[in-house]
């Protein structure tokens, strides 16, 4: 039986604006087990990223419970924090933006290393050497600055960095979405491969689909700060019951020349202000089947069938269809 790792309980975040709070994670549920990845996925905005920074307390949490291995998170003292560091760790979206241009490809590396005195001085530069081949970065890089490098390499340094401190769990924030294609394919295979190797444990952001359901064994679909659906990969996308995780997954291609196309759902209507949200159901106004129960109340998360969530008034008459 698989040990749950991540569990996150009534996860919120609020941010103070001049017209009101703003919902950026409302009431988020979840469980990601060992060696499994979560994706997550829906439109900018919707609360990916601060989920995530909430989990690892880069962001401090409005309210909610965020468990590793048994042990609160959200609770900890900075010294109890800074230990969990070293196992819990980021791949930031922006290769470029995340790494200190001052620094080079080995003190890039070294940094947390020294912080948590993972290797004695003198096996450093060795240990450098070493995870520079686990990512694919060539030796003769080792003295480099990031603007020397390109996105492709720049990532890869920031996947070593992350993998430098042995951790358990990483948060892969849209970590190829600034990459070419080609070098998407890359790093994810990279990424797959670390999982394997190091038995690593994801939750990988991102809004593409297609990338998300080769990559994640567990899909939750986020809006306006809300999980509005969650399942295995395989079933999301062969069964998928909210409207706006159908309408997500009617804008994939499919990749058959000549073969048969999907009918394109076409989301109209305006998208609801996270500012002082009502007491209704998020997606509403964009819905083609909302009705007078989607205006006067949020839907909760709800398991239809083992492992399938789903938060919609109207759920059951999409799975008699």
């Amino acid at each position: 039986m698989s040990k749950t790792m991540i569990e996150v309980q009534n996860l919120t975040k609020y941010f103070k604006t001049p017209k009101g709070m703003l919902h950026a994670v409302d009431g988020v549920n979840f469980t990601i087990d060992e060696g499994k990845t979560l994706g997550v996925v829906g439109e900018s905005g919707c609360g990916k990223s601060t989920t995530g920074r909430c989990i690892l307390r880069l962001i401090e949490p409005t309210d909610g419970k965020v468990f590793f291995e048994g042990q609160d998170v959200t609770a900890m003292s900075s010294r109890q924090l800074h230990d969990m560091r070293q196992k819990m760790q980021i791949i930031f979206q922006d290769p470029f933006s995340s790494l200190d241009p001052r620094k080079t490809v080995a003190q890039t590396i070294q940094e947390p290393m020294i912080e948590f005195k993972i290797v004695p001085k003198d096996q450093l530069h060795a240990k450098t050497r070493e995870l520079m081949d686990m990512v694919g970065l060539a030796g003769r890089l080792i003295n480099t600055y990031p603007h020397e490098l390109d996105g492709g390499r720049r990532q890869r340094i920031g996947v070593a960095r992350a993998i430098s401190l042995n951790p358990k769990f990483i948060v892969c924030d849209e970590p190829v979405s600034a990459l070419d294609v080609s070098i998407q394919a890359q790093i994810l295979n990279l990424l797959k491969e670390l999982q394997r190797d190091l038995g690593l444990t994801y939750m990988f952001i991102t809004h593409d689909l297609s990338v998300v359901n080769h990559f994640s064994d567990d899909i939750a679909v986020m809006y306006l700060g809300q999980l509005v659906e969650k399942a295995p990969a395989e079933e999301l996308f062969a069964n998928p019951i909210h409207p706006y995780t159908q309408a997500l997954l009617s804008a994939i291609p499919i990749p058959e020349v000549g073969g048969p196309k999907r009918e394109r759902i076409l989301l109209k209507g305006e998208i609801t202000s996270p500012v002082n949200l009502p007491d209704e159901c998020r997606f509403a106004k964009r819905c083609n089947y909302s009705c007078e129960a989607c205006r006067q109340s949020d839907p909760k998360l709800v398991e239809i069938v083992p492992g399938h969530f789903v938060a919609c008034h109207r759920m059951n008459e999409f799975i008699n269809h």
